[in-house]
């Protein structure tokens, strides 16, 4: 049985679109609700851990090295580093761990 590749590109149009679209034409107001308005602030924060955390010991040969960079990461986060240097950190920890023979 074979499907049309135009059938899935339709429906993901589909699907996407309603998503999307839903919300815009269901909602007019501005939102007052405290809780609603914190779980739509954090949504994408949420949305882009779930990608990544499962990524970082995934992209690495060894994940002991993903873990590491991802606490170095976390470490360096929260003394008040920025994005560069925090990515060049793990970058650096997972280069020098896949080095070592583990």
């Amino acid at each position: 049985m074979t499907h049309s590749t135009w059938i899935y590109i339709l429906l993901m149009i589909l699907t996407t679109n309603i998503i999307r679209v839903i919300p815009i034409t269901l909602i007019r107001k501005q939102i007052k609700n405290h809780f609603i308005q914190s779980f739509l602030y954090y949504v994408p924060y949420v949305t882009l851990a779930v990608m990544t955390f499962p990524a970082i010991t995934e992209a690495t040969s060894s994940p002991v090295a993903g873990y590491a960079a991802l606490g170095l990461g976390i470490i360096a986060a929260w003394a008040g580093l920025g994005l560069f240097p925090v990515s060049v950190i793990c970058c650096v920890a997972v280069f020098i761990l896949e080095m070592l023979p583990i």
